[in-house]
């Protein structure tokens, strides 16, 4: 056999051929895959964790939640924990008069026009704080028809390797949040009061 012969032998020859695609193509098969392994974790994490807070805010409108708070935040905490082992949950809730109010900041009035409190100008202390502030909502569960937004912050390791090698941070955080209103167990109460800017 000579070696024009072997040649045109080789180059019909299609055994293996098979093996050498796959072996070209798996690499980039198995990041697509474990991609989406990584994004049906996420959402589904995010997803467990909005119904266990709704759940639990639900059980906060109650009159006498605020002396059962570590263990609604308990509930939430178990039922992610489930899902996600290696969870850091952070709770926090914010108090307003009413469901318009959720985000805003406190009412001031803007004499030099500059578009800032200070200078001695006139707010409404919202919150109680003695101080204006850029969310007019108070920290805890309020009181009696308040609207309380209920918020959890939920940051953990990914559970998949690929995320570095395609430039992803290594921790992903995901935030829940609702607002409901507290139920009507007494007359709702301010702590509204006037203030100047500093």
């Amino acid at each position: 056999m000579t070696a024009a012969t072997r040649k045109a032998r080789l180059r019909r020859d299609t055994e293996g051929a098979t093996a050498v695609e796959f072996a070209l193509i798996s690499p980039v098969m198995v990041l697509v895959l474990m991609g989406l392994f990584d994004m049906g974790y996420s959402l589904y994490a995010s997803v467990m964790l909005q119904g266990a807070l709704q759940g639990a805010a639900r059980a906060s409108t109650v009159e006498g939640a605020n002396l059962t708070l570590s263990s609604i935040d308990q509930i939430v905490e178990d039922q992610v924990l489930r899902v996600v082992p290696n969870a850091d949950l952070v709770f926090t809730r914010k108090a307003y008069s009413n469901f318009s109010d959720v985000g805003l900041a406190e009412d001031y009035t803007d004499t030099n026009g500059n578009g800032a409190c200070d200078a001695g100008e006139p707010y409404e202390d919202a919150n109680g704080s003695g101080t204006w502030d850029q969310d007019r909502g108070a920290t805890g569960l309020g009181g009696a028809r308040d609207a309380v937004l209920y918020s959890v912050q939920m940051t953990y390791r990914r559970p998949f390797p690929m995320a570095s090698l395609i430039g992803l941070p290594e921790d992903i955080t995901n935030t829940a949040s609702t607002v409901l209103r507290n139920q009507p167990y007494d007359l709702q109460k301010s702590v509204a009061k006037l203030g100047n800017c500093a």
